[in-house]
């Protein structure tokens, strides 16, 4: 019995989460004894799941599979499980993660645990700790199943890196026809995404206006960062629904979140308190986003944040 990883790609590139997932499944399989097979889906490089313990990858490369689709990846990963005897698989706790891992759940008969954030604390009975209540508190999960699945939540376990001499398997699963159905999606070429930025700016009506944008994209460049917005921005169509982060658009679970004139209603603080450090410039000491943030500037933002990009590119300019 193997232990099954799903790392995914990002037009032929490794997410960040990929290897954090990898990370993740090479200590479980050790605490298992047994080994990691790592899925993964038209990679441009599958060899650098190496260095984060993958002694086996099996690469899927079809053109076809370009569009994330829920029903046809998780009849894939259910096929590559059954190849190698996985009775566990770990996949990412992303957005694709909320359609992807209930079908892949009910395709292997298995039992699912979301938001994992640690090891198992026990193999026997089978034991995991999760993030419950939109983040704000824990609990603990038993897996009964013979066969389970567990997605993990980002930035929770980390890169560890533990280089093997792995081997590249090129796998050619059995494609579901009726699912490679035609769908449209938003293309973020050479930008950063959100689901895998490090750094997050993102800005709320505090802006004013969709013409002062350039500023949030300009403070993003500086940190190379992803760019978002809080729900009423996306709402007034300031910015694409894509960019709305929170309770009801796209979970943040980055290293560094900036927030810019957004008050902090609690479904927008329900989406991003996963991350790690919390930043929040507004004019209003009253904000409910002051409670919640590490470091908070009271100021307006037209002033701090001309200002916070100045001081940022001098500080890069000093230490390249």
């Amino acid at each position: 019995m193997s232990v099954l990883v799903f790392a995914e790609t990002s037009e032929g590139k490794f997410k960040k989460s990929a290897f954090e997932v990898t990370s993740y499944g090479k200590k479980v399989a050790e605490q298992l004894g047994t080994n990691v097979v790592v899925l993964t889906i038209n990679s441009n490089e599958p060899t650098l799941l190496y260095m984060y313990g993958a002694e086996k990858v099996l690469n899927v490369s079809n053109d076809a599979l370009r569009t994330f689709n829920a029903k046809v990846y998780a009849n894939i990963i259910k096929q590559a499980a059954e190849k190698e005897n996985s009775k566990l698989v770990i996949i990412d706790s992303n957005a694709n993660a909320i359609y992807l891992a209930p079908t892949l759940a009910v395709n292997l008969s298995a039992g699912y645990a979301s938001n994992v954030v640690a090891l198992p604390t026990s193999t026997s009975p089978f034991t995991l700790k999760r993030k419950t209540f939109s983040n704000k508190a824990f609990n603990y999960t038993e897996l009964t199943t013979d066969c389970k699945v567990i997605s993990l939540a980002k930035n929770s376990f980390g890169l560890v890196e533990n280089k093997v001499d792995g081997n590249v398997e090129e796998f050619s699963p059995q494609l579901i026809e009726s699912g490679l159905t035609s769908t449209s999606v938003e293309q973020t070429t050479g930008k950063v995404t959100i689901a895998d930025a490090d750094v997050v700016v993102s800005g709320g009506r505090g802006l004013k206006g969709p013409e002062n944008w350039g500023m949030i994209e300009e403070l993003a460049d500086v940190f190379g960062a992803a760019t978002a917005c809080s729900k009423p921005v996306s709402d007034l169509g300031w910015r694409p629904h894509s960019e709305h982060v929170g309770q009801t658009g796209k979970p943040v679970a980055s290293n560094l979140y900036v927030a810019v004139g957004i008050s902090g209603a609690i479904q927008h603080l329900a989406g991003v308190n996963s991350s790690k450090v919390k930043v929040v410039i507004n004019t209003d000491p009253e904000a409910p986003f002051f409670k919640a943030a590490d470091y908070g500037i009271i100021g307006d933002a037209f002033e701090v944040v001309p200002k916070l990009i100045e001081k940022l590119k001098e500080f890069k300019a000093n230490n390249a």
